[in-house]
């Protein structure tokens, strides 16, 4: 395909609109023949003329172009074409300067086969893969009792009527966020990234569903788009698909936190149940009162090995042991004192009777005296004093003071 060339006008004049339209319409032109893949969103067939119109729809972006080919093409290449049908068209852009539209003239429409759908499924998935979408590393676990669940489903749908049931069954007071959306046909993709949007902006959600029934690998179609894998992907809330049966495997799966095998599958994955905590409680009640009853035995067995050790059963036993030592040690602490002192009074009396003997206030009492000079010497013998010396004679009874003659 070539480029078209920049108008060689310089000029800053402004140019009339049938010159822009005129400009945007030859270069348009110069693209020529091309192949154009979409999904159907509308086939209008206007009675008594061989022109269909189509609007063909991108699954990724919200954007459409119109189609009109003959009544013969589309019998020929896509005879059973419907609704929501993925199709490839050889067509040529047409761009009508009266209206400032963009369309496509077609020659030819083939409807694309399951083979080609799931090739093309292969190939985003190992696109998605290689960039890390589908790394177990990144999935966040589920809250355990999530404050308020976010769903998004098809209106009055089998799914949302599971989701709802089996969950509130299981825990009835859990709070839901219902947001309805087309879950098939060319509006499934926008809408359904509206409302994860929508619910991951709302701080109150902790975990969003996205839940479909079952259906072929066609209806299924837009859970496998690229566009809606990376927005579960950038969700910043826990993401959990539940989207068909268990066999049914779209791309979703593979990116959200948590794969659900069914809708029904689904509740029971994001609320507990109620009765099995209430059993799971039961249980760890009475594994508490059975250990706590057990430490109580154990203890009490340990205080009544105590209590029966004989210095706690009897304590006063040794108390009396020791009553008894303690009185003999003082008996014979006594008597072994009353000997020493009548020992130590006999001997004391023996003393004081020598010496009372060898005393001389005794010595007096005899009749005897003790004859001192003035300065206190005793007089042993005659030559010891001189005449008109004083003397002093000590008695038994007292003194006597003399002066010698001679």
């Amino acid at each position: 395909m070539t480029t078209p060339q920049q108008p060689a006008s310089t000029s800053d004049e402004p140019w009339p609109v049938r010159v822009v339209s005129q400009k945007i319409g030859a270069w348009i032109g110069k693209l020529g023949w091309i192949w154009v893949d979409g999904q159907v969103a509308q086939i209008t067939r206007r009675p008594g003329t061989n022109t269909v119109f189509l609007t063909l729809r991108d699954p990724s972006a919200d954007l459409s172009l119109t189609v009109t080919t003959n009544r013969d093409v589309v019998d020929l290449g896509a005879p059973n074409l419907t609704d929501g049908a993925r199709i490839v068209v050889h067509a040529r852009p047409e761009f009508y300067a009266a209206r400032g539209s963009l369309s496509l003239r077609a020659d030819e429409i083939r409807q694309v086969g399951l083979g080609e759908l799931l090739a093309r499924l292969e190939q985003v998935k190992k696109l998605l893969a290689a960039e890390g979408l589908f790394d177990r590393a990144r999935k966040r676990r589920l809250p355990f009792l999530p404050a308020r669940v976010g769903l998004v489903t098809g209106r009055a749908s089998a799914a949302e009527r599971d989701v709802l049931t089996n969950a509130r069954r299981r825990w009835p007071t859990v709070d839901f966020r219902v947001i309805n959306v087309a879950v098939q046909g060319p509006s499934a993709v926008p809408q359904i990234i509206d409302a994860l949007a929508v619910l991951d902006r709302d701080e109150t959600i902790d975990v969003i569903v996205l839940a479909r029934g079952g259906g072929s690998t066609e209806d299924l179609l837009p859970f496998s788009d690229e566009a809606l894998c990376r927005a579960v992907f950038a969700c910043r809330t826990p993401v959990v698909s539940a989207v068909g049966h268990e066999t049914d495997v779209p791309l979703v799966d593979f990116v959200a936190d948590v794969r659900a095998s069914t809708p029904t599958d689904a509740a029971k994955r994001i609320v507990p149940d109620l009765n099995d905590e209430l059993r799971l409680i039961g249980q760890a009640k009475q594994r508490l009162d059975r250990a706590l009853r057990g430490l109580l035995d154990r203890e009490q067995h340990r205080l009544d090995l105590i209590r029966s050790r004989p210095s706690i059963a009897r304590p006063l036993t040794m108390v009396d042991s020791r009553a008894a030592e303690v009185s003999a040690l003082r008996d014979r602490a006594s008597r072994n004192l009353s000997h020493r002192l009548d020992r130590a009074g006999a001997e004391l009396g023996h003393t004081l009777a020598r010496l009372r003997t060898l005393s001389p206030s005794a010595t007096l009492q005899r009749g005897y005296a003790i004859v001192q000079r003035e300065d206190g010497a005793v007089v042993r013998a005659p030559g010891a004093v001189s005449a008109k010396d004083q003397l002093r004679i000590r008695l038994a009874d007292g003194e006597l003071a003399a002066t010698v003659n001679e």
